[in-house]
């Protein structure tokens, strides 16, 4: 029960960082030897990082990340072509604030979702509003918004996302829904917000599998032009990992 009443103020107030670091200070025999400006230094700072951290934590529950990644843990060590400057160029998020896009190549296992995940996750931190998709789970969601009036909404929604993350890109000829749909998609993004492909199958197949070549090239327009790609080799970073027991980088 709080009985001081600066502390009850606090939390009327909702500023539970600094109610902590308050009765932190009360606590503290240290806390005398600090100035008045370093005292209240210290609570405002306790109440910003619990702001962030609360931030960072509602973005990232929105984003529905499939893995926990982070671009703290990514392996550099295996030989699979990931461009160390290249990706810590991208954690600086300067891509997203130009509203370029990025597009992760490779084979199975290569580490392709948890490298998007990952600057998903850097992109959260840094305050971006980020969601992932499965590309097949989004086309059966648009058709089913379609069927109960939220596809205006949906669509919305992924036209203001700062940055949408597109894993699994089909490696299945696209239908003539599925194709449309995917061009309104970009077209609401292109020149305003950022999108991440992730994919299996190299680019120069794309273009085939959307299937209608005027909309393939309105579509590989506006996804590729200003695109930061990354190309992935190897073998499946699983079977590495799994051979020395460690946690793998998903794919």
């Amino acid at each position: 029960m709080l009985t001081n009443p600066t502390m009850e103020r606090l939390a009327e107030l909702k500023l539970s960082g600094m109610l902590k670091g308050y009765q932190e200070q009360c606590e503290s025999s240290q806390a005398d030897a600090l100035t008045f400006d370093e005292r209240l230094g210290l609570l405002v700072d306790r109440e910003h990082a619990e702001r962030y951290n609360r931030g960072v934590a509602a973005r990232l529950r929105n984003a529905k990340l499939r893995l926990p990644a982070t671009l703290e843990d990514v392996d550099y060590r295996q030989p699979r072509g990931l461009d160390r400057r290249l990706l810590l160029g991208l954690a600086s998020g300067d891509w997203i604030r130009r509203h370029q896009n990025c597009i992760i190549t490779g084979p199975t296992g290569a580490g392709k979702t948890y490298l998007a995940c990952a600057l998903g996750h850097q992109a959260c931190r840094d305050g971006c509003c980020v969601r992932y998709h499965r590309i097949p789970r989004l086309f059966q969601e648009l058709t089913l918004a379609k069927g109960d009036g939220r596809y205006p909404k949906l669509m919305r929604a992924l036209a203001k996302t700062d940055l949408l993350i597109l894993d699994d890109w089909t490696s299945a000829l696209l239908t003539d829904e599925q194709r449309r749909d995917l061009f309104e998609i970009v077209e609401d993004r292109h020149g305003r917000r950022s999108t991440l492909i992730a994919a299996q199958l190299p680019l120069n197949h794309w273009h085939e599998l959307i299937g209608d070549p005027t909309l393939a090239d309105a579509i590989l327009d506006r996804l590729v032009h200003n695109a930061h790609k990354i190309e992935l080799k190897g073998d499946s970073m699983r079977k590495k990992k799994n051979s020395l027991n460690l946690t793998p980088e998903v794919d």
